[in-house]
């Protein structure tokens, strides 16, 4: 087709214009056709049709007056009007037994394409698709649309992607995290006992409980009392920090985005997830739908057993809105894009009405991608000559753009309830604070837990100790104190924060000591025995819960 014709068919919207047949090299070739369409418009010329339709809004629907009389309604009246106009006839609407658009277990008789197979009406005034099976038993038009079925749920409360504390990394992330924290303190056990075994440098092994406290301790930024000496340990040690560094800058920035710029993200966005995540899901008793997933040849076969064991259903109802009390109860509905489109503006404007506050209108949203895609057009019984008079006048219609337009003319420009509704603030909920509340409660009761087995071991151990041994385990006890309190202090080493407030410090204090800044840093100014003056850094209080004896 020539683009003068396009703009022809646009201009005049392909009502009363006539196909262009002014190529002289053409228009052999095409007057035997031209004559036979001419034909075809003649006798159609006054006729009376019986056009066979059912409730698929907003594409078609049936109206019943008060005389019963049936009156179609939608887009596929209104172009089925632009044939009327342009042919001269009139028509009858005639519906199935059952809202179906085939039928299911073997009855096609009560399904609109039973209607068309059998002649019971001249053409199907529908969007239909067309599928290989349906062509056995009709002849489609030429293509009207692309019809696109979506998946509609109900807005989740949070993303998908998880919220709190979890949320800036996957979880298979976390886990190496953990393996790495339980990992690390044995491989500085094990690595230090082979270099104090290989490396006969008087530096023992570090054992395996302050190794686990160096880890953990680093893990939170605080400091440990462990000095090595050995460049092999400290690597290690450096190592350790390095990886917490870099892996605390990640985890702020990530949860920072996260609770700021974050996409919200379903759980269901392909039909696949529908069946890896057991989702419930309904749709229309009869439709498309059913027909895909029973069919063995098509790829969302697989959802047929999700409706063997009552996960997915058809439902057969008299109005889409129907469908609401399944989605709200968290079932996904799968239906035509421009079906679910209308419902989810009408549930707005009637939420609008109802004066419901702004964030709690758009209760519905739909996945990001489609449940399957096909190609619809009208359906006419087999060698129909109506398919070759019409054909032309629907194909100006789509290239023309007028079906789209009539599909979407009801709906406002922007998206309806988009996925993310681009809120300009973001407070925090208490589902983002969640882990810190477990973390303190797991906290708490872990700490009641260490001190209830302290108590346990201390009391009745002792007691069985001090039963079987008697004074021999008194006697030992007074040794292993003596031979601790008069051991060897290592110079080189930074002095002990005890030997500031023990017994035997060496250095005098007065209870008005003074401190100082030095470098950023806070240092007690003390005096030594002897009289020099010396500056002992100042610890954090919560650096105690590291301080292990040597």
């Amino acid at each position: 087709m020539t683009g003068l014709e396009l703009i022809i068919s646009s201009v005049c919207n392909a009502t009363f214009c006539e196909p262009v047949y002014d190529n002289p090299i053409t228009e052999a070739i095409l007057s035997d056709q031209k004559k036979e369409i001419q034909k075809i418009a003649e006798d159609l010329n006054g006729k009376h049709l019986k056009i066979g339709t059912y409730d698929n809004y907003p594409l078609s629907w049936v109206h019943t007056d008060a005389n019963g009389k049936l009156t179609g309604r939608g887009v596929a009246f209104i172009v089925l009007d632009i044939l009327r106009e342009r042919f001269n006839f009139t028509f009858d609407v005639v519906t199935p037994v059952k809202n179906y658009e085939i039928g299911v277990e073997g009855r096609m008789q009560d399904s609109l394409i039973g209607l068309v197979n059998s002649s019971q009406v001249d053409m199907a005034a529908a969007f239909l698709p067309i599928l290989y099976t349906y062509q056995i038993f009709v002849d489609f038009s030429t293509i009207l649309d692309n019809g696109v079925w979506m998946m509609m749920l109900q807005r989740p409360k949070e993303s998908a992607a998880g919220s709190g504390l979890l949320a800036p990394f996957e979880i298979h992330v976390w886990y190496l995290i953990l393996a790495a924290v339980l990992s690390y303190g044995p491989c500085i056990t094990l690595l230090t006992y082979l270099r104090s075994k290989v490396v006969k440098d008087g530096e023992k092994n570090i054992s395996l409980s302050p190794s686990f406290w160096f880890v953990y301790g680093a893990l939170l930024k605080q400091g440990t009392t462990l000095a090595p000496e050995a460049n092999t340990t400290r690597i290690l040690f450096t190592t350790w920090w390095l990886f917490i560094i870099l892996l605390s800058a990640f985890y702020t920035a990530n949860l920072t985005a996260f609770l700021t710029l974050s996409k919200f993200t379903l759980d269901v966005e392909y039909p696949e997830d529908l069946y890896k995540k057991n989702y419930r899901w309904v749709a229309p008793e009869g439709s498309t739908v059913q027909y895909v997933v029973n069919d063995a040849d098509e790829n969302l076969h697989f959802l047929s057993k999700m409706v063997a064991n009552g996960r997915g259903e058809f439902r057969s109802v008299n109005a889409d809105r129907q469908f609401l009390p399944y989605v709200t109860a968290g079932a996904v509905l799968v239906k035509e894009q421009t079906a679910i489109d209308h419902l989810m503006f009408e549930d707005y404007l009637k939420k609008t009405k109802d004066k419901v506050p702004e964030v709690k209108r758009c209760t519905y949203v739909v996945a990001p991608n489609p449940f399957m895609e096909k190609l619809r057009g009208f359906a006419f019984p087999k060698k129909s000559k109506l398919k070759l008079l019409f054909d032309p006048v629907f194909t100006y219609l789509r290239q023309s753009g007028i079906v789209t337009y009539l599909e979407h003319r009801d709906l406002p420009s922007t998206k309806i309830c988009p996925l993310d509704l681009q809120s300009k603030d973001r407070k925090l909920r208490n589902s983002d604070l969640s882990m810190t509340y477990m973390l303190m409660g797991v906290g708490l009761a872990t700490a009641i837990a260490v001190f209830g087995g302290e108590m346990i071991i201390r009391y009745y151990v002792r007691i069985k100790i001090r039963t079987n041994r008697g004074d021999r385990h008194k006697i030992k006890t007074v040794k292993s104190s003596k031979h601790r309190r008069f051991r060897i202090q290592d110079d080189s080493h930074p002095p002990p924060y005890e030997s500031l407030f023990g017994h035997n410090s060496r250095y005098k204090t007065n209870g008005h000591s003074t401190t100082k800044i030095v470098n950023g840093r806070e240092y007690w100014v003390v005096g030594t025995v002897s009289g020099d003056t010396r500056l002992i850094p100042v610890r954090t209080p919560s650096a105690f819960l590291y301080q292990r004896d040597k």
